[in-house]
């Protein structure tokens, strides 16, 4: 049960949301320029404000904070090149800190990859298929986004690995997010290196915000 400060702040991270999204939809780069840089401080409000037993909330925290500086870096991608890149590396850098999280989690269940011994593979031959697709168009960017590929994967893996390791509720919440930021990124890259796709600005920023937010759930359901 989220406390009365927890659904205030979800209150504003929902409503900061989908003034974003009608900021895409709109095309109204001042609000969105405004709005944008409020979503990830909420978050890092939210899981601030909860009292838990579970350890390791600083890395979470510090995963947010990259990925609220990797915001603020990718508002500008279109006037230099270099935007773009040190966004990615903000963002190479959150999942950094989310798989350093899942990993720390070390419970006495089986992981998940026991019974479903092809999950790995499958996970892997998604992030190989996509960045075969995207290599020709990547120009001198090939190196970064092979390397992002693999760290978002592994995060991906990282969370079904816990899967079977912690209580239902946040283990689904966990790898939601998880999933949620594979779609997001695989829809801005598509986006950006192969081919246009209709609503990719919309489609983006709501599996993104997704993906946070149920990744912060994740921690408030999670029982110790």
């Amino acid at each position: 049960m989220l406390q009365p400060k927890q659904k205030i702040t979800v209150y504003i991270f929902c409503i900061a949301t989908i003034i974003d999204l009608i900021s895409i939809a709109t095309n109204s780069q001042l609000l969105h320029y405004m709005v944008k840089p409020l979503l990830m401080p909420a978050l890092m409000v939210l899981l601030w404000l909860t009292v838990s037993k579970v350890p390791n909330k600083s890395l979470l925290l510090t995963g947010l904070f990259f990925s609220w500086l990797g915001d603020i870096l990718l508002l500008f991608e279109n006037r230099h090149t270099l935007f773009f890149i040190l966004g990615l590396i903000s963002f190479l850098t959150t999942h950094i800190f989310y798989i350093i999280y899942f990993l720390k989690i070390r419970p006495k269940q089986t992981s998940l990859f026991k019974k479903y011994r092809f999950l790995p593979a499958l996970v892997a031959m998604y992030g190989i298929t996509l960045t075969w697709q995207l290599f020709p168009h990547l120009g001198n960017l090939k190196i970064p986004v092979v390397v992002y590929a693999a760290v978002i994967c592994c995060m991906l893996l990282c969370s079904m690995h816990i899967y079977n390791r912690v209580n239902n509720n946040a283990a689904i919440c966990y790898i939601t997010g998880a999933l949620a930021f594979v779609i997001s990124d695989s829809l801005l890259a598509v986006n950006k290196f192969y081919t246009a796709l209709p609503y990719s600005g919309l489609l983006i920023m709501l599996t993104y915000c997704a993906a946070q937010y149920f990744i912060v759930q994740g921690y408030i359901q999670h029982k110790t």
